[in-house]
C-alpha cells in the first residue's frame, strides 16, 4: 500500500509539468479562422460591411438625435450670449452644453413620450414589426420638426434641397417631404433662427460699447480699451434686467408647443 502511494506522488508532479508544458490551444471564431481567402470572399465582405455600417450608425445615433431636436437652436443663441457679454470663457463650455440639453429635454418630452408610446412599446410587445415601428416612431419627429419650419416662415429651406432631388414630386405638405430633404432643412431653419435671436441679444451690449467708447474718446481716454470699462457695465445691466430669465424664456417661447 505504502509503495503504491510514493509511487502516485512521484507520477502526479510528472502529469501536471506535462501538462504546463503542452501548448495552448486557442479556438477562432469561424469568421478569423478562414484566413484572408475567406475574409475577402463575398460572404466575409458582407458581415465586414454590416460590422462596419452598425458601428457608422452608433457612431452618429448621438448627433442625430441632437440634430433632430431643438438642441441646435439653443446651444448657438447661448453661445452667441456668452459672446455679447464679452465674459470669454465664463460660463464654461460644459455648462452651456448642459443647460442647453436640460432645456431640450423639457422641450422634447412630449415628442419622446408619443415616440416611446407609439412605436417602441408596440415593438417591445410584438406587436408590430420593425418597418411599422420605425414610421410610427419618425412621424412624431417629423411633425415636430415640420411645426418649427412652418413657425419660423422657412418653407423655403425644404424647397431648397428638394431641387437636388429630380425623382421627388412636389410634396403638398410636409407628410410628404422625404427625410433626406426634411432633416437639413430643419437644421438650417434653426441656424437662421438662432442667429436672428442673437442679432437681437448682440444689438443692446453694441449699443453700449459704443456709448462707452464715445465718452471715452471724448475724455481723452484713447490708450485706455473700452472692453475695461464696458465690461462691468454689461454685467450691470445684464443681472438687472435679469439676462438669463428673459433669454430662456424668449428660447422657450420660439418654439412652436408640440401637441400630441
Amino acid at each position: 500500500m505504502a509503495v503504491a502511494l510514493t509511487c502516485l506522488v512521484m507520477l502526479v508532479p510528472a502529469a501536471a509539468q506535462e501538462t504546463a508544458n503542452a501548448p495552448m490551444s486557442l479556438e477562432l471564431p469561424e469568421g478569423l479562422a478562414g484566413g484572408p481567402e475567406q475574409w475577402t470572399s463575398p460572404e466575409g465582405l458582407s458581415s465586414a460591411i454590416q460590422v462596419m455600417l452598425l458601428l457608422t450608425v452608433l457612431s452618429l445615433a448621438p448627433a442625430v438625435l441632437l440634430m433632430t431636436t431643438c438642441f441646435v437652436r439653443i446651444v448657438v443663441v447661448l453661445g452667441l450670449l456668452r459672446q455679447a457679454v464679452g465674459t470669454q470663457q465664463l460660463p464654461p463650455s460644459q455648462v452651456i452644453t448642459a443647460l442647453a440639453l436640460f432645456i431640450t429635454l423639457l422641450i422634447m418630452t412630449p415628442v419622446w413620450k408619443q415616440v416611446y408610446d407609439q412605436a417602441i412599446v408596440p415593438y417591445t410587445n410584438k406587436e408590430i414589426g420593425l418597418e411599422q415601428a420605425w414610421n410610427a416612431g419618425v412621424e412624431p419627429v417629423r411633425r415636430f420638426m415640420s411645426m418649427q419650419i412652418a413657425r419660423t416662415g422657412n418653407s423655403d429651406d425644404v424647397h431648397l434641397f428638394l431641387q437636388y432631388m429630380p425623382d421627388q414630386p412636389v410634396p403638398n405638405d410636409y407628410n410628404e417631404v422625404p427625410l433626406q430633404a426634411l432633416v437639413p432643412a430643419f437644421m438650417l431653419s434653426e441656424l437662421k433662427t438662432a442667429f436672428l435671436i442673437g442679432f437681437q441679444i448682440y444689438l443692446p451690449f453694441v449699443i453700449l460699447d459704443m456709448v462707452i467708447a464715445a465718452v471715452m474718446v471724448s475724455m481723452g481716454m484713447l490708450m485706455l480699451p473700452p472692453v475695461i470699462i464696458s465690461m462691468p457695465f454689461k454685467l450691470l445691466l445684464f443681472v438687472l434686467v435679469d439676462g438669463w430669465h428673459l433669454v430662456v424664456g424668449m428660447l422657450m417661447e420660439s418654439f412652436q408647443p408640440f401637441v400630441s
